[in-house]
């Protein structure tokens, strides 16, 4: 029985890797090409041979302005020496199930299921504190007197949920 090394990469190291543009939770090309052990060109080569797989939903490219926001938000190289001479491409979670099947590695393959089982995870939560924010709102409907430092509680837990 062939038995494949497990991969072994911390959940906070994915999640810190996504990113939400457009409204949607995104992992850039960069971080998985680093994910998957493989370079970015060999990754971006492989989405452009396989475009069918990637239809917008899946896959885009992010535009300069989106690219100088997330540079800013986890400050990355600007152009010139070390930084990427084309636009990065953002992949949500079909994407990068799909990206998978292009790159044909165990390793992607294993990297992919990883991911994806952070996602379903990420999205358990965003759940569960969801469900748990509405029941407080009903219990302080219900009492009165103490309504600032309820308030404060709230405006806590909603900055948290973003």
């Amino acid at each position: 029985m062939n038995k494949r090394k497990q991969i072994v990469i911390p959940e906070e190291v994915v999640m810190s890797k996504i990113y939400e543009i457009r409204g949607k939770k995104v992992m850039i090309d960069s971080d998985l090409a680093e994910l998957y052990g493989v370079e970015t060109k060999r990754l971006k080569e492989q989405v452009r041979r396989n475009h069918e797989r990637f239809p917008e939903r899946y896959m885009f490219e992010l535009t300069i302005e989106e690219l100088n926001t997330l540079r800013s938000q986890i400050a990355t190289s600007k152009k010139g020496r070390g930084g990427t001479r084309y636009l990065p491409m953002a992949f949500t979670e079909h994407g990068i199930l799909q990206l998978a099947n292009a790159l044909k590695s165990g390793m992607a393959i294993q990297m992919s299921i990883r991911i994806i089982d952070v996602f379903v995870r990420m999205r358990e939560m965003l759940l569960t504190q969801k469900d748990l924010l509405l029941e407080m709102e009903e219990i302080r409907k219900k009492v009165s007197g103490q309504d600032e430092k309820i308030a404060l509680i709230f405006s806590y837990l909603k900055q948290f949920i973003k």
